[in-house]
């Protein structure tokens, strides 16, 4: 039974969580349905042991284990928090507003429904030139194939050429970039040295 067990990483895993005090023996037990015999055994098995101890070197590598058992910690944070926010007038009335704050935002942050709406959008345009822009449109989480064309490039109006050298203050497209090009004029006297 433990060379088939071997074989299954959740299994391992569950073993490793369980060495790292993450859960209890009775879970891991009612889980697997091991017997008090079995459950002495898998401590003789050395590919087993070899095993749990590579997954809770890799755990602890990548930080599976901390955030694990952070999670854990904070779950009894509300309890805490509740304690103080609850607690007779010997406690500092700026202890409850804190706990309070503290509550309040556990309570907005947790679970998928803080997430972005499913029906909201964002879209990003690109001026390629005067002719093509490359618009974007996409929603917030999974691609849904009937969302449309996800890139779409539009021609737009071409606007007639500037011949005349001379800025008038109604042209608000070349105002600012004539406004621009003057305030960085050379002051060099086109020596060449820098300013």
């Amino acid at each position: 039974m433990a060379g088939s067990l071997l074989d299954n990483t959740e299994f391992i895993l569950d073993l490793c969580r369980f060495s790292e005090k993450l859960i209890t023996e009775e879970a891991v037990r009612k889980k697997y349905r091991l017997p008090e015999d079995v459950w002495q055994g898998l401590g003789n098995d050395d590919e087993l042991v070899e095993a749990i101890e590579a997954e809770k070197v890799r755990r602890i590598r990548n930080g599976t284990t901390a955030r694990e058992k952070a999670q854990q910690l904070f779950a009894s944070a509300p309890d805490v928090l509740g304690k103080i926010l609850n607690a007779d007038d010997n406690v500092s009335p700026r202890h409850k507003i804190e706990s309070a704050r503290e509550l309040r935002a556990i309570a907005a942050n947790t679970g998928p429904e803080n997430g972005p709406a499913a029906d909201e959008k964002f879209q990003i345009t690109i001026v390629l030139s005067a002719d093509e822009r490359l618009t974007v449109d996409k929603r917030f989480g999974k691609i849904d194939p009937n969302d449309g064309p996800i890139v779409d490039v539009k021609p737009q109006p071409r606007r007639a050429p500037i011949t005349n050298r001379e800025t008038d203050d109604d042209d608000l497209d070349t105002a600012p970039l004539l406004a621009m090009i003057t305030a960085n004029k050379r002051r060099d006297d086109g020596n060449g040295e820098p300013i």
